[in-house]
Parts: structure tokens; C-alpha cells; sequence
């Protein structure tokens, strides 16, 4: 897929305008989003990427469009499981909830950044070293066991190695000043924990796109396709946030659906890295026939996987409403 200099610059320049306008509606009457609102900012943000998607397939073809469609799928899907930790990191810090959204933008703002670099870096390991695919597959298979088997039961909010030194360098009030990040008392210059819990929210996102990140690239090698599904999807997350926050509790069987995402797409980048093996130990360096599980297959599978993950929940909670999980 041949993506010019120019249409980088403009997708960038298109998600700032995006996200200037979001911010200028936040700052000018700070709010808590109803769920009436966050219902049409979501249709709003998955209608973008529905037509940036036929775009693609206009322009590129079925093949590019089906990757970029089965990777922002997968990134939403894997996102939505971030909004467990979302939901603690808010309580945690006791997040006014007329200030959660802007702090939800400037986070998932700074974890875009963040995933960009980190997606400019696996691009260039990925072609480059073409055998990383084995310990990719084998990391998402790895993923998928632990998240089926752990799930959300013993997740809880610790700070991160970043939100230690942001805290430790910099003196942090004890109470927030409205929406403000930056305060000076008496002379001298605060952060409030409006500012901490915006890098709460960004460098955990980051930590799970450890495994979201070599997921898509098992679905796409084009670090176009992989950075926009990314863009998409967190763009739409704050939103979803708030639509489905009362719901979250009643997705039983997410874990296990994401699971079942992760080990299909890890079982699928081995096959890859099979079929273009150059390692000396593996059938003597070369190629190895194994089955190509096509886009089509991979699409197929992974909105399979969330409809039945999805109506198993809501089945299962309706007739057993002590299988509700508890997220405060």
C-alpha cells in the first residue's frame, strides 16, 4: 500500500482539528456527558471510520480496507477491556465527573502519541526481523491464556514506574482546582491530580497496547492501516466510556472472548512467520506449507467471537445477577 507524505500529514492534521474541537466543547462548559451525548459522539466516531474504511476500499481495495476494518475491530474490542482499569483509575483518584472527559481526552491524547512511536518502532522491527512474528504469536497465545484464566476478578489500579517520578519530581496538591492541571500557590508551581490521573490514563493504555499492538500487526503489516485502527479506536473510547460504563459489569465473558481474539491472531502470525521462515533451525531455512488464513477469515472470526461473547454475557447476568462483577 503506497501511502504518500501527504495523506500522513493530513490524517494527523484531520485527528488534531478532531480533537481541538472536542476540547473547545470540554473547556466551554465543563460537564457530565449524559448517556443521550456519548451515544452520538460514539455513532459519530465509528460513522468516521466506517467511511474512512470504504475509502480505503475506494481507493486501495477490499484487501487493505478488510485489514484496516478487522484491526480497528479489534483494537475497539481490546480497548473496551481498558475501560475496566479506566473505571478504577477514575475511583481511585475520585475524578469529579465533570472533569472525567477532558481527562480522558488529554490521556488517550498522550497515548496516541505514545502508540505512535511504539508502532513506528515495531513497523521497522517487523521488516527488519521478519522471525519476531514467532514471538509475537507466541506472546498473544501467551496473553489470551492468562487474560481467560485471570480475567478482571484481581485487577487493581498501582502506579506505574512514570506516575512514581511524575509524583516524586513534581509537588502535587492534595485537591483539585477545578479543571486545571498547572496551579502556583504562594509563588510557587503545583501539578493537581487532574495532571496524574491524565498520565495514569496514557501510560496504562500504553501498557496495553503491549498486546493490542502485535495483535493488529497480525492482521495488517501497514503501519498506515495499524496507526489509523488505532487512532479510530481510541478516539472512540472516551465516549464508549461513558455509554457503556454501567454495562462493563455485565460483560462476564469478555475476557474470554478477547482470549479467544488473542490467540486466533497469535496462531495466525506463527503460520505467517512459518510461511516466510529464514531461521537455519526451523526446516532448514526454509518456507514451511502451512495454511494462509485470509482477512476475510480473520474478520469473520473476530465479529463472531464478540456477538457470542456479548449476548453469552448479557444471557448469563439476566439469569444469574449475582455474576455481575463489581468494579468500584
Amino acid at each position: 500500500m503506497n501511502v504518500p507524505v501527504w495523506l500522513w500529514i493530513a490524517t494527523i492534521v484531520g485527528l488534531l482539528v478532531l480533537i481541538a474541537i472536542d476540547l473547545v466543547i470540554v473547556d466551554r462548559k465543563p460537564h457530565e456527558v449524559t448517556i443521550g451525548e456519548a451515544s452520538r459522539w460514539v455513532v459519530f466516531y465509528v460513522a468516521l471510520a466506517v467511511l474512512f474504511g470504504l475509502g480505503i476500499w475506494m481507493f486501495s481495495g477490499w484487501q487493505f480496507a478488510g485489514e484496516f476494518f478487522a484491526g480497528y475491530i479489534t483494537e475497539y474490542s481490546l480497548s473496551i477491556d481498558n475501560l475496566f482499569i479506566f473505571v478504577i483509575i477514575m475511583s481511585t483518584f475520585s475524578v469529579p465527573a465533570i472533569h472525567q472527559h477532558k481527562v480522558l481526552l488529554i490521556g488517550i491524547l498522550m497515548a496516541l502519541v505514545m502508540r505512535g512511536a511504539f508502532i513506528a518502532a515495531g513497523a521497522q522491527l517487523i521488516e527488519r526481523f521478519t522471525w519476531v512474528f514467532f514471538l509475537f504469536g507466541a506472546f498473544l497465545i501467551y496473553t489470551g491464556w492468562k487474560l481467560a484464566f485471570t480475567g478482571h476478578d484481581d485487577e487493581e489500579f498501582k502506579e506505574n514506574a512514570l506516575l512514581r517520578v511524575v509524583r516524586k519530581v513534581l509537588p502535587v496538591t492534595q485537591d483539585y482546582h477545578g479543571s486545571k492541571s498547572f496551579v502556583r500557590i504562594d509563588g510557587k508551581r503545583w501539578v493537581t491530580p487532574m495532571f496524574v490521573v491524565m498520565v495514569a490514563i496514557g501510560s496504562t493504555d500504553l501498557l496495553f497496547a503491549l498486546d493490542s499492538i502485535p495483535a493488529i500487526f497480525g492482521l495488517t503489516k501497514e503501519t498506515y492501516l495499524v496507526f489509523t485502527a488505532n487512532a479510530f479506536a481510541l478516539m472512540g473510547l472516551r465516549q464508549l466510556y461513558f455509554l457503556i460504563g454501567g454495562l462493563l459489569n455485565k460483560l462476564v465473558y469478555l475476557s474470554v472472548g478477547l482470549s479467544v481474539i488473542l490467540g486466533f491472531i497469535g496462531v495466525k502470525l506463527i503460520l505467517e512467520a512459518l510461511a516466510g521462515n529464514q531461521l537455519p533451525f526451523i526446516n532448514g531455512g526454509q518456507p514451511v506449507d502451512v495454511p494462509h488464513i485470509g482477512i476475510e477469515l480473520s474478520l469473520s472470526v473476530i465479529v463472531g467471537v464478540l456477538l457470542v461473547t456479548t449476548v453469552a454475557s448479557l444471557i448469563k447476568v439476566r439469569r444469574d445477577p449475582e455474576a455481575v462483577k463489581q468494579l468500584d
